[in-house]
């Protein structure tokens, strides 16, 4: 583990602040002129109060005593759990046929990314979202991109660095093994989901996070909501998270939670492990607050449209 983690208890200077915070997205629009609380929004607003009291509800309760599918203390070659897909793939399965999910579930693994290649990629996280950080306790820093979180929105790292004369932050091989990387989480899910891997394509958001226990100040610090992730970005297909901080060591609260109707179920994050789902309702989740240290992660998403592809982040085209 890299001597520079700060463990929980320690408290030192923090960094900056940021699985799912997401760039800004635009404002709401103002409703059109002659707008009334007629009966049918009445009751929508309604029953969106219930639900998400319910949902709040059942998070507490919870919480207090989750069944874990990955604990943190152990070390996890592979374990997948099958689910019954969706019917969120219905549009994907009839233009993508051979990648769209047929075959469901959610799975861990603790060996898959090395440990050089995981302290590569904490140092990364922490040295560029360094030049920014959210007024929240999330934050988020997008390569592709170059999106990262500072103060209640988003600017631009690579511009940020270029007009401060800096191009020491990340380097060619920063990029290589953040490529390996991504490449090896697609080829798992490929193989576990038995679909062929020159058919499945990282699309966005892909990007690093940082959670911390600070009072969200804009909605995109507020990461512990339930939701399902292909109904947040349609091209989803299957989503990937790779943890870069040990829950209990380096942060308290955190874990990934489940939400199924027969209870939720957690997976606790280990420096290295990675976890994997399709990206449907049947895998709705959400992560608890950080109540104490900070917790990072990589988000790798995938989909089975090439429109929707994007490209590895390089140096040579920063």
């Amino acid at each position: 583990m890299p001597a520079e983690r700060r463990k929980k208890g320690d408290k030192s200077k923090k960094q900056p602040q940021g699985d799912t915070t997401t760039p800004a997205e635009p404002a709401t629009e103002v409703p059109p002129t002659g707008f009334r609380w007629g009966p049918t929004l009445r009751h929508s607003v309604m029953r969106m109060m219930v639900i998400g009291g319910l949902i709040y509800t059942l998070q507490f309760i919870y919480n207090k005593d989750l069944p874990t599918l990955a604990p943190q203390d152990e070390e996890i070659k592979l374990r997948v759990f099958d689910r019954n897909c969706s019917d969120d793939y219905k549009e994907d399965r009839k233009q993508f046929q051979e990648c769209a999910p047929h075959h469901c579930g959610r799975g861990v693994m603790d060996k898959l990314i090395s440990q050089k290649e995981a302290e590569t990629l904490l140092n990364v996280a922490k040295s560029g979202l360094a030049y920014g950080g959210s007024n929240g306790g999330a934050s988020i820093l997008d390569l592709h991109t170059g999106a990262l979180s500072k103060g209640s929105s988003f600017i631009n790292i690579y511009k940020l660095l270029e007009e401060k004369g800096v191009s020491n932050v990340f380097t060619e091989s920063d990029f290589k093994i953040y490529k390996s990387v991504a490449d090896k989480i697609r080829y798992a899910i490929a193989s576990q989901f038995r679909v062929p891997h020159n058919k499945l394509y990282l699309t966005s958001p892909t990007f690093f996070s940082k959670m911390t226990n600070k009072p969200a100040k804009t909605i995109h610090d507020e990461y512990w909501h339930l939701h399902v992730d292909k109904e947040t970005y349609k091209s989803f297909d299957y989503t990937s998270l790779l943890y870069l901080t040990n829950y209990k060591e380096d942060f308290e609260g955190g874990r990934f939670v489940f939400v199924d109707s027969n209870g939720n179920k957690t997976i606790e994050p280990r420096f290295g492990r990675v976890s994997f789902f399709t990206s449907g309702s049947e895998n709705s989740h959400y992560v608890e607050k950080v109540t104490d240290g900070t917790r990072y992660a990589l988000t790798v998403s995938f989909t089975c449209d090439i429109s929707k592809a994007i490209k590895p982040p390089t140096l040579k085209t920063r």
